[in-house]
């Protein structure tokens, strides 16, 4: 057993984790707050940004497998490696010229980013003991926001000193930081491949059934078409809805993204004092205030905007704690959470462009809603199904 969590040095590789996962949501929202002087810039068309901003999650469902296949063969510390050069060739490149750069980084972006979503998971599950993996994914998930959450922040105000371009191309500097102290946390290792075995002295007996891994997919399908939905559709909703201002809506939807970060550490929390079902249902029933409050009160819109903020976080937590604790070994776990992400992620692809369809054509938001209401059933009914065969801490 790796005796790294113990170590003083299991507390660098945390934070080394926290800082890899600013990169890993960061650098892809970035580009909305400057969208309008991309479109002015560049000439896109509306097509061509939608198109754009969607690019990333078409790569996480597309490229997992891909993901997958490196973090097995490469070994987690040098495609991690990768994942931060990625990262950092991709935001040079997509402010570096026209609009076919802007593509192709955001591209490249999609890709390394997918390589670190699948293969952070199976470090956490090596390198730290039953105990302190919550610990290790909830750091790792509110770092995800929390890095959106910064760089939403200064995206505008860089671009209004210095230029889109410098501001979008500002977040690499969280992959330099990031690199720094992951060299200094694995040392050579994050500079030479080395395959995964598929043996583990950690854990023996038989893989998850398959009938587990689809309840899980399941699941994660419904939580990444209900997030990638409200992200997507939330200002407009509110802006139409309650007639707010284009600035109070965005308020909104920061709302929903910052308090992700109590879901992602409150759930590691949750769960030593409750069954990881138990801690499923009550996310779940937070996911629902959503669609249902902003259906019948859409006026207590903050109160909804909150506690689907915590359910989102901490649903991505349980739904990765549940792989790395199911899963024999590392190479079963690399297999499914690219199964997992994979199909999860290719619903949350079409979430927002779906939902738009059915709002333009119905001129109302309660179809929409009552879509998100559906996929918050598939995350209750997955997570319920899959997550009490998930063997608790010891």
């Amino acid at each position: 057993m790796s005796s790294v969590a113990r170590a003083p040095r299991g507390w660098l590789l945390m934070l080394a984790i926290g800082l890899i996962a600013l990169n890993m949501r960061g650098p892809l929202v970035a580009v909305a707050p400057v969208i309008a002087q991309l479109e002015d810039d560049l000439g896109f068309t509306p097509v061509e940004l939608g198109f754009l901003t969607g690019i990333p999650v078409l790569c996480f469902a597309l490229a997992a497998p891909l993901a997958s296949l490196a973090g097995r063969k490469l070994g987690p510390e040098f495609a991690i490696t990768l994942t931060l050069l990625g990262v950092l060739f991709g935001v040079v490149v997509r402010s570096a010229g026209g609009g076919a750069l802007v593509m192709l980084g955001t591209v490249i972006l999609g890709v390394a980013i997918t390589i670190g979503n699948i293969v952070v998971p199976l470090i956490i599950r090596r390198d730290f003991t039953p105990a302190r993996q919550g610990a290790a994914m909830g750091t790792y998930t509110a770092a995800l926001n929390i890095g959106s959450f910064l760089t939403s922040m200064v995206s505008a105000p860089l671009a209004e000193l210095l230029g889109w371009r410098p501001a979008i191309a500002a977040s690499g500097l969280f992959a330099v930081a990031a690199a720094a102290v992951w060299v200094i946390a694995v040392g050579r290792r994050a500079f030479i491949p080395a395959a995964v075995t598929a043996a583990d002295p950690r854990r023996a007996g038989k893989p998850p059934s398959r009938w587990i891994t689809a309840a899980l997919t399941f699941g994660f399908a419904g939580q990444a078409f209900s997030y990638y939905g409200v992200t997507a559709w939330l200002p407009s909703l509110l802006s139409d809805e309650l007639g707010m201002a284009p600035a109070a809506a965005g308020a909104g939807s920061s709302l929903f993204q910052i308090l992700a970060i109590v879901g992602g550490l409150g759930v590691p929390l949750a769960a030593r004092f409750a069954s990881t079902t138990a801690v499923g249902l009550a996310l779940g029933l937070l996911w629902l205030t959503v669609p249902v409050g902003l259906l019948l009160a859409p006026e207590l819109w903050w109160l909804w905007c909150s506690f689907g903020g915590v359910a989102q976080g901490g649903g991505i937590t349980l739904i990765f704690l549940a792989i790395i604790r199911l899963a024999r070994d590392q190479a079963s776990a690399a297999r499914m959470s690219a199964v997992v992400q994979g199909t999860g992620y290719s619903f949350g692809a079409v979430a927002p462009t779906l939902l738009g369809y059915v709002h333009g054509t119905t001129g109302a938001w309660t179809g929409p809603l009552l879509m998100i209401l559906g996929s918050v059933a598939a995350f209750i009914l997955g997570t319920s199904l899959s997550l009490r065969r998930v063997p608790k801490p010891h």
